[in-house]
C-alpha cells in the first residue's frame, strides 16, 4: 500500500479500484483484505458490508473512483499508526489476565460444587448413611483424580467464601491431607482410604451439643472432656457406616500426638497410622488458621512456622517437612510485599514452584473489582520479599486485597505448561 489513501463511499466503487478493508478477517468473506476489484460479484459484495467509507490506493487502480453525485471533499489521512512496543505488551499482557482469571473462576466454580456436595453430606449423615457414603466417595474421587495427574495440581484459595460454614473444614482437611498424601508418595488406594478418613474425620461432633462445640474458650473441664468425646461418638457411626480399618483409624487418630501429647489415648508416634498422621497435620493447620473466633486466626505463613518451631515434636517429622515444601514459602492466603515493595496476597501456588506462587497485586490505579492477578512464574524480574501480618499493611492497602477471615482451600488440576 502507498502511504496515501484516500477514502470514498461505497457508491463510488467500481471495478478497477484497489481497495483496502479495515476488517479483520473474520468480518468479511474475501480472500484478502486489500485486492482489486474485478467484477460486479465483488461489488455488490463490498456495498452488503454496509461500510460508510472504504480506503483505496490511486496508485495501484486502474482508474478513479465513480462521482459522488454531489461534489464532496475527499479527505486525505494517514496509514493508522501501529500500536507501540509498550503497547502490545500491555494488550498481550491483558490477553493472559483473562485466561488466568477465567482458569481461577473455573477452580472456585468446582469448590462451590464440592463443598455443596459436602454440606449435604453433613445434613444426610443421620438418616441416610448410605446416600452420605455415597457423597463423600464422589468428592475424595474427584480429589484423588485431580491431584494424582501427571503435573499435580496447583493449591488455590478460595475468594469471597462465608466463614460461617462449618462444613468447609472438613473439606480443607481433605484437600491439604491429599495433598501431603501425594507429597509422600501415596498410591491411589491410599489417597482414597486418606480423603475419606479426612473427610469425615469430624463426624463425631454431631452428637455434641452446638453450645459445647461453638462455646469459645476457656472451656470447663467437663465440656473439654465432652468435647473430646467426638472422637469415640465418630467411630461409632464409622462403623455403622461399615468403613474400613483405615477410615475408622483416622477418625479415631487424627488428634494423637506423635510426642504422646494427643487424645484419647496419648499414643507416640509408632502406635499412629500413617494415614492419621498426615490428617493430623492438615487437621492442626486448619484450626490454626481458622479458628472459632476468626480475630485468632493466624496467617497461613505463621501457621507453619508455629508447627514447625514450637509444635514440631507433635507430628511426624518427614510428614511435616513435606507438608510445609506442599504448602510453599508462602501458602495460599498469605499477605507479602514484593521487592519492588508493592503488596500482594497469595492466590494460588505450584508445589514445584514454591517461591513463585500467583498473587493479587494492590495497585491503587487499577479498580478494585479488576485487580491485577500476577503470576510469579511469568514474571522472572519480581519476587516477594517477606510475608507480612495484616496490621504491617496500610489500611487502604489491607480493604483492596481483603485478606478474607476463613481461608478455604481447593486444588486446581492443570498440567502447567512444560
Amino acid at each position: 500500500m502507498s502511504a496515501t489513501t484516500l477514502y470514498i463511499s461505497p457508491e463510488q466503487l467500481c471495478v478497477g479500484l484497489y481497495v483496502h478493508l479495515d476488517l479483520s478477517w473474520w468480518e468479511h468473506n474475501f480472500a484478502f483484505s486489500n485486492f482489486k476489484i474485478k467484477d460486479e460479484a465483488q461489488l455488490q459484495a463490498l456495498r452488503e458490508l454496509g461500510l460508510s467509507q472504504l480506503r483505496y490506493d490511486p496508485a495501484r487502480s486502474d482508474c478513479p473512483p465513480l462521482p459522488l453525485p454531489a461534489a464532496e471533499p475527499q479527505v486525505v489521512v494517514e496509514e493508522p499508526a501501529k500500536p507501540s512496543p509498550e503497547e502490545q505488551a500491555r494488550q498481550a499482557r491483558a490477553a493472559k489476565l483473562s485466561v488466568l482469571r477465567k482458569r481461577l473462576a473455573e477452580v472456585d466454580r468446582t469448590f462451590v460444587q464440592a463443598s455443596q456436595r459436602v454440606k449435604s453430606l453433613n445434613q444426610v449423615l443421620r438418616n441416610q448413611p448410605e446416600e452420605a457414603l455415597k457423597l463423600a466417595g464422589e468428592v475424595v474421587r474427584e480429589l484423588v483424580d485431580a491431584l494424582l495427574g501427571e503435573d499435580g495440581a496447583a493449591l488455590h484459595s478460595i475468594n469471597g467464601k462465608a466463614a460461617d460454614d462449618a462444613y468447609f473444614h472438613s473439606l480443607n482437611v481433605t484437600v491439604l491431607s491429599l495433598m501431603l498424601g501425594r507429597q509422600l508418595g501415596f498410591d491411589s488406594e491410599a489417597c482414597h482410604s486418606l480423603g475419606l478418613g479426612a473427610l469425615l474425620h469430624d463426624i463425631g461432633k454431631l452428637d455434641v451439643p452446638s453450645k459445647v462445640l461453638l462455646k469459645p474458650a476457656p472451656l470447663t473441664r467437663a465440656e473439654q472432656q465432652f468435647k473430646q468425646m467426638h472422637v469415640d461418638f465418630g467411630v461409632r457411626r464409622g462403623h455403622a457406616l461399615m468403613l474400613d480399618d483405615e477410615v475408622l483409624r483416622v477418625i479415631q487418630e487424627h488428634h494423637e500426638h506423635c510426642d504422646g501429647s494427643g487424645y484419647p489415648k496419648g499414643l507416640h508416634e509408632a502406635a499412629i497410622g500413617r494415614l492419621s498422621r498426615v490428617v493430623c497435620i492438615a487437621n492442626t493447620f486448619d484450626n490454626l488458621c481458622n479458628p472459632l473466633d476468626p480475630r485468632d486466626g493466624l496467617s497461613p505463613h505463621e501457621a507453619l512456622a508455629l508447627m514447625f518451631k514450637q509444635q514440631r515434636e507433635r507430628f511426624d517429622d518427614v510428614a511435616l517437612k513435606a507438608f510445609i515444601r506442599c504448602m510453599g514459602v508462602y501458602p495460599p492466603g498469605s499477605l507479602v510485599q514484593l521487592d519492588d515493595d508493592r503488596y500482594a496476597l497469595v492466590l494460588a501456588m505450584h508445589p514445584s514452584l514454591p517461591l513463585r506462587p500467583t498473587l493479587i497485586l494492590y495497585e491503587p490505579s487499577v479498580p478494585k473489582s479488576e485487580a491485577l492477578i500476577l503470576n510469579l512464574e511469568q514474571e522472572p524480574n519480581l519476587a516477594i520479599a517477606r510475608s507480612l501480618r495484616p496490621a504491617q499493611l496500610p489500611a487502604e492497602a489491607l480493604e483492596y486485597l481483603n485478606p478474607r477471615q476463613q481461608l478455604t482451600y481447593y486444588v486446581d488440576p492443570r498440567q502447567r505448561g512444560k
